[in-house]
């Protein structure tokens, strides 16, 4: 598939997903809610007043922040336009929500403190306009939080991306690739970040923090 055939599927598939997301019926959608407890742990280390969500989806993880701290600013993107339909109906204070690309970020340069990104760069066909993008809008000091798919073994890592993840996209999924260690690392260095945090954790997460140097 070419790129735009990708971001089709992925519209797509949230575009029903969004109807459901944070219900009962979300399916194998729920698996996000394992993620949230240990980016919310992450952004504790560390004090922040901006805070941009990529690939936000109906807005769940930026509803939790908004509770624990609801000074602070937040901005939430996703490609899908009935996911930030979601997300907007919330009237989350002092929250935006718009449609866009996360590989293309429309945003000024040094925007954010903190970006985050939630088992949604696996579906980036140009993944590393995705990190170059994080660099130019964090601000300096400022970290990247990741929570997505992954193996330990390449093996394994392998046969999910050319024969497992072909076969899912057969049945609406927009899936492109999940990632290893050595992966993320060359992302953030060709992007001028530094890798600083790269763990396995439950259920084939990766839990990855970058930064951009002072």
């Amino acid at each position: 598939m070419n790129d735009k055939e990708y971001k089709e599927l992925s519209v797509k598939e949230f575009t029903k997903a969004s109807k459901v997301y944070e219900t009962d019926k979300a399916g194998i959608y729920k698996m996000c809610k394992k993620d949230y407890p240990d980016v919310l742990a992450e952004l504790e280390k560390e004090p922040f007043d901006s805070l941009l969500d990529c690939g936000c989806g109906t807005a769940p993880m930026i509803s939790l922040l908004y509770d624990k701290y609801p000074e602070k600013h937040y901005t939430g993107i996703d490609l899908t336009p009935g996911m930030i339909e979601a997300a907007k109906a919330k009237h989350i204070p002092g929250a935006e929500f718009i449609v866009g690309d996360c590989e293309s970020l429309p945003f000024e340069e040094n925007s954010f403190d903190a970006i985050i990104c939630c088992q949604s760069f696996h579906h980036y066909p140009n993944v590393q306009d995705f990190f170059n993008s994080v660099y130019r809008v964090l601000k300096p000091g400022g970290r990247l939080i990741l929570r997505d798919m992954t193996m330990n073994s390449a093996a394994v890592r392998w046969f999910c991306n050319h024969i497992e993840i072909p076969l899912i996209n057969l049945t609406g999924h927009g899936d492109v690739r999940i990632y290893g260690k050595k992966d993320v690392d060359t992302l953030c260095r060709n992007a001028g970040l530094k890798m600083e945090l790269f763990e396995k954790r439950g259920f084939c997460r990766l839990h990855s923090v970058a930064r951009k140097p002072v």
